[in-house]
């Protein structure tokens, strides 16, 4: 049996709401449904009650899937403690939470909805003669000030002799002598429950990853994508034009290409250097091309004799994806945040360490290189670390080791760049860029073009591909 590389790289400590919310995406695209999550949760919220020997239960359940997990809690206590549920009755509830209602009507608990402060004060002695309180009202979905009738439930809970144990997160302004945290703790203090999410959800990338991309704004003009700066070719004229189209298909507004080489792709700007390589007398300009955009990719195409030019550039990038012939020493490093997109041999060159053969090693190797940055390790498993968190990604097919694959995962990695801190860039990056190679051959079968992957991108990124 091959050893999981997932092994010993599990994320630990408190984990932000949107990145839980990906990693339950990602643990229901391995199987493990929704509602299976939320059995689990409930119960295991059920047991920390009844630690409690309440003889009285009172459960205040929202709309969504937290007010669900509340439910599955109240079939479980229904046999050891008088229960009684209070579920807000107004709006459209989440499918699951919908189906654990239907659930409850089932199983004998007095349900009470609520959709106003007049219903609240009619079930005033329910929250007087509780002995525990559970909060499942709004969970990590929480945005904005309470609004009327959650206010008045949370302001009576306060009020009340109960101990309150929160699902997951207390609701603002809630009170909480117990907090239990499903999977992992979103604030400090909480008692983790374990739900069965997969050790994968959270160590290999996912579709869930996807959510983690910022929606654009009604009112997006030009320029809110990203400005992305292709610095390359000259030896190898298509790579920075795979690369540009890359950056644009993953969503950035304008892409320029800095080179020596023209081709007459309308969609990009191309900004002409003269002669036949990356030289010197270019560097002023770059620079000036640099400080403008939101983040510059290099190396593309680029060949062996620019990289001086590549070192003066970088501290003058606001952000940037460092790949192919800029992967070299000194290895340059942006003002703001980097990423390296090296192959197994490029990684050898600018960190002089041979990785081993097997995947768990080669991810300590990355993970303590030393590199200050995010770096991309391409390979039959991609290794994605910034030194502290190391994340893992399958996506792709053998057919993608055609040239110029690589050329557009570093696009791919600079517009998102322009969206998302780093690391996250990168994940979703090597994510996207290997499902969409697998588009290609589910339709195409071998022969792939590296322009083939271009056209994909789209429907993996903003669809939501799985």
């Amino acid at each position: 049996m091959q050893p999981d590389p997932a092994e010993g790289f599990s994320e630990t400590g408190l984990i932000t709401p949107e990145r839980m919310r990906a990693v339950d995406a990602n643990a229901i695209a391995l199987g493990v449904t929704e509602l299976q999550l939320m059995e689990s949760a409930g119960r295991g919220l059920a047991e920390h009650v009844l630690a409690r020997n309440p003889s009285r239960v009172l459960i205040l359940c929202g709309k969504g899937n937290n007010g669900g997990d509340g439910m599955v809690a109240a079939r479980h206590l229904r046999r050891h403690a008088v229960t009684d549920v209070c579920y807000l009755d107004y709006g459209q509830q989440s499918s699951a939470c919908e189906h654990q209602l239907r659930a409850l009507s089932h199983s004998r608990i007095a349900l009470h909805p609520f959709a106003s402060r007049d219903d609240l004060d009619l079930l005033h002695p329910l929250f007087a003669e509780s002995d525990v309180i559970v909060d499942a009202l709004l969970g990590t979905g929480t945005s904005g000030s309470l609004k009327e009738p959650i206010r008045t439930c949370v302001a009576m809970a306060n009020a009340s002799q109960a101990k309150i144990i929160a699902a997951d997160i207390p609701t603002p302004g809630m009170r909480a002598d117990q907090i239990c945290a499903f999977h992992r703790p979103k604030v400090a203090g909480s008692t983790v429950i374990d739900i069965g999410i997969p050790v994968e959800a959270e160590c290999f990338t996912g579709p869930g990853d996807l959510m983690l991309i910022p929606s654009r704004p009604k009112k997006a003009h030009k320029g809110n994508g990203g400005e992305v700066l292709i610095i390359g070719g000259g030896p190898y004229q298509g790579a920075p034009w795979l690369a540009g189209l890359g950056a644009l298909r993953a969503g950035a507004d304008i892409v320029r290409i800095a080179s020596p080489v023209f081709e007459p792709v309308p969609d990009l700007i191309y900004e002409r250097l003269e002669g036949k390589v990356i030289g010197p007398e270019h560097t002023e300009r770059l620079i000036t091309l640099a400080e403008k955009a939101d983040v510059v990719v290099c190396g593309n195409g680029l060949g062996a004799d620019s990289h001086s030019v590549i070192t003066a550039i970088a501290p003058h990038c606001k952000k940037a994806v460092f790949d192919a012939d800029a992967l070299r020493l000194p290895l340059p490093s942006a003002a703001g945040e980097t990423i390296y997109t090296p192959h197994a041999g490029e990684f050898a060159r600018i960190a002089g360490v041979t990785l081993p053969g097997d995947t768990t090693g080669r991810a300590r190797a990355v993970q303590h290189a030393g590199i200050k940055g995010t770096v991309l390790l391409k390979g039959h498993i991609d290794i994605i670390t910034d030194g502290k968190q190391v994340r893992f990604n399958r996506t792709g097919d053998p057919a993608m080791t055609v040239g110029g694959t690589g050329d557009v995962l570093a696009g791919i990695a600079g517009a998102l760049l322009c969206r998302l801190p780093a690391f996250d860039a990168a994940c979703i990056a090597a994510y996207v860029s290997g499902k969409a190679g697998e588009a290609v051959v589910a339709e195409r079968g071998g022969g792939m073009l590296a322009s083939d992957i271009i056209g994909k991108i789209p429907a993996v990124l903003f669809r939501k591909g799985a």
